[in-house]
């Protein structure tokens, strides 16, 4: 399994080129990434490393005093089906409760099903669904924080 790290802020260089060449091969946006992260309020980079290599992460920002938002996240194609994503999703709620968060929300489409039922699995509920100004359905889901029983 990997190691997991974690970084309140900006993580160090090395980390963050791993993370965007990583997204990038997701999402292809990895501009928008490094552009607005540095920007969200108390972003949380939870990532999971092999030795030097990023194999996947968890980016979250602060929505309120009490809501988080879950932003980004992914796992290599090589590592998928070993139990990272919900690992790092483990990791990132448990950081986000110690911080006195009480809901943490996010938003997914039904191109990333693996994503939906993860977050299914984890807690999450179904909120609402829309259709952004780029025609693309979303999927919001929130999950309390609150009396969580999951292991961590």
């Amino acid at each position: 399994m990997p190691h997991v790290h974690y970084f309140w802020g900006i993580p160090d260089e090395k980390t963050l080129d791993g993370i965007v060449q990583l997204h990038n091969k997701i999402f292809i946006n990895a501009d928008e990434l490094v552009k607005k992260a540095p920007l969200q309020p108390n972003i949380l980079f939870v990532v999971a490393m092999i030795a030097d290599q990023v194999v996947g992460y968890k980016i979250g920002y602060s929505l309120s005093k009490d809501r988080y938002y879950s932003w980004y996240g992914g796992v290599h194609e090589e590592f998928r089906g070993k139990g990272i994503a919900s690992m790092l999703m483990e990791h990132q709620h448990r950081l986000v409760k110690d911080k006195d968060y009480k809901i943490i929300e996010t938003k997914t489409r039904n191109r990333w099903r693996d994503m939906l039922i993860l977050n299914i699995k984890h807690g999450f509920d179904i909120t609402e669904t829309f259709t952004d100004d780029e025609g693309i359905h979303r999927i919001v889901l929130e999950k309390s924080l609150l009396n969580n029983k999951e292991e961590w």
